[in-house]
């Protein structure tokens, strides 16, 4: 049985990070107005910036995007122990300050209100002789990490992402700049921008700390050779690194900053595998509008900018829930799938948010080959799932540009394998790329039936089984193997849940098909007004209980 919990997010490394003294701590400090003599959107932004722009039907010149004043910057900075970011969205500077200098600031008077700022906690998820081996499994992972999201149908279509511009927050890109897995990006000249927000002296330079970030860009872009590892590889890319081993707690606005400057390069899609969560936060405040991350994700999306989230790596762990930004309405959040099985990996975290929104919003690999700096490697988390749909999602803007970001958004949700079935562990399952190049409508011919009578509601399956042994009318969540349909995505388990009358699901259910009778439910087990939503393969039907 699958059921809501709690979350977390991310692959790779969990760095532990040393305490803000009780006298020095960091703050936002918001100001009450800007300047905007100075403002010419047109030397601002980049081309694409303002192609997103007008296509979005948003102002050139919006006040949102007006600088921080600098009257304002430089007196502040005078006044700090240091400054960490300037946020044009929020018109506001992060610093770190004492008590005293922040009892200062507060008396400004063109400071609007001084924010304090929590610790927080992060979690991650010679080239002659790059290392492309993989044993058997890993090929089998490596060949549907791609064939699930339609790399067949892309390839054959000419799509690759092309005309695309993919920003990556990540906390480092170790060697990017020599793995023989971007050749093809860097030779055609479409990595457009680096900068690393951790660090005001590195400036442009991202390629060091961490291969998480190399890795999560293979998994968009990557391919050596004739081996493709992520699917927009005909995209342009921004890379920004926006965490450090060291930092003091500023990763959110490492994440606001580098938001921003993806924006204002013109970025059209954001892939962020970061995220923050109980370290921080309780679970009730990741309700898509508390942390600053998520504002930041919101903000981002208002802009125009598809934004791709991780839902974490703590579906087995206390927390359980995804976290932030994972939490925004405005964010893709992608959960994770097991290729053994099919569905839901054990560590992906789940939804719903804290104010019952359904999360994940789509699901892929969560076990995946990608590009480390020596060589493929096996990896899994959230982390990986998120680039691959990324990557999916420049593939079905570049068929139809004049979606807007919400759209395209709402359609990737609307292509998932499972819609318009959805549970809190896979969304609307994985995306597939013939509703964007085939339009394929969902299958009307029944594959199951709902039989009603007085005491029950059976759920009968139209289908010969006489191949299969065994029997399940328990609603258990089974770990059964080898039945995952890889070329279209879909598995062959019957899905179904129990919605209430205000829409969340009190119970979700995955079960192997092992007789024509799945599974038979006493009606005493529902409330009045619950609705019973059952799909098996590509087929769904709701009841009104």
């Amino acid at each position: 049985m699958l059921k809501s919990k709690f979350l977390f997010l991310l692959s790779g490394f969990l760095f532990l990070l040393p305490l803000l003294s009780e006298a020095q701590q960091l703050c936002m400090v918001y100001f009450k107005d800007k300047q905007h003599n100075e403002f010419n959107p047109y030397s601002y932004f980049d081309a694409k910036a303002l192609e997103r722009r007008i296509h979005n039907g948003l102002p050139l010149d919006d006040p949102s995007d007006w600088p921080v004043n600098e009257a304002y910057m430089n007196e502040v900075s005078l006044m700090v122990n240091e400054v960490i970011i300037e946020s044009r969205w929020l018109n506001a500077m992060a610093v770190d300050a004492d008590d005293l200098q922040i009892n200062t600031l507060r008396q400004l008077p063109y400071v609007l209100n001084v924010e304090w700022i929590e610790p927080s906690e992060m979690n991650m998820a010679g080239y002659d002789d790059y290392d492309t081996s993989v044993n058997t499994n890993e090929a089998k992972i490596l060949e549907g990490q791609l064939k699930t999201l339609g790399v067949d149908a892309w390839q054959k279509a000419g799509i690759d992402g092309k005309g695309l511009r993919i920003a990556i927050l990540d906390v480092g890109f170790d060697h990017a700049d020599k793995v023989p897995a971007f050749d093809h990006i860097r030779n055609e000249n479409r990595l457009i921008a680096t900068h690393d927000f951790t660090n005001r002296k590195n400036g442009e330079y991202v390629y060091y700390g961490n291969g998480h970030g190399t890795q999560v860009w293979s998994c968009i872009a990557g391919k050596i050779g004739d081996i493709q590892i992520g699917l927009a590889t005909g995209a342009e890319f921004l890379l920004a690194k926006t965490e450090k081993s060291s930092e003091k707690y500023s990763e959110e606005l490492y994440w606001l900053a580098a938001a921003e400057w993806a924006d204002k390069n013109g970025a059209d899609i954001i892939n962020s595998s970061l995220g923050y969560t109980g370290k921080r936060y309780f679970n009730w405040q990741m309700d898509g509008k508390t942390s600053f991350v998520t504002r930041a994700a919101n903000i981002a999306a208002r802009k125009g900018m598809l934004v791709v989230n991780a839902a974490g790596n703590e579906g087995s762990d206390s927390w359980h829930y995804v976290g932030a930004p994972a939490d925004a309405d405005s964010v893709l959040s992608i959960g994770g799938i097991d290729p053994e099985t099919g569905y839901h990996t054990s560590f992906s975290s789940y939804g719903p948010t804290s104010d019952k929104r359904m999360k994940p919003n789509v699901s892929a690999y969560g076990h995946v080959i990608a590009a480390a700096p020596a060589g493929l490697t096996s990896t899994q988390g959230t982390s990986f799932a998120s680039p691959l749909v990324a990557g999916f999602a420049a593939c079905a803007w570049q068929t139809n540009r004049s979606l807007t970001n919400m759209q395209l958004f709402k359609e990737i949700e609307k292509s998932g394998s499972l819609y318009p079935y959805f549970d809190y562990a896979h969304g609307f399952g994985i995306p597939q790329a013939g509703h964007f190049l085939n339009k394929d409508e969902v299958s009307t011919t029944p594959t199951f039936t709902v039989v009603e009578n007085e005491d029950s509601i059976r759920i009968v399956v139209n289908k010969n089984l006489s191949d299969k042994n065994g029997a399940s009318q328990n609603p258990e969540f089974k770990a059964v193997k080898g039945v995952t349909t890889e070329s279209s995505g879909k598995q062959e388990y019957l899905y179904y849940n129990i919605m209430n009358k205000s829409g969340v699901l009190d119970s979700y259910y995955v079960l192997d098909v092992t007789q024509p009778e799945v599974v038979s439910i006493l009606r005493s087990d529902f409330h009045d007004g619950e609705t019973l939503n059952v799909h098996f393969e590509g087929y769904s039907i709701s009841v009104k209980l």
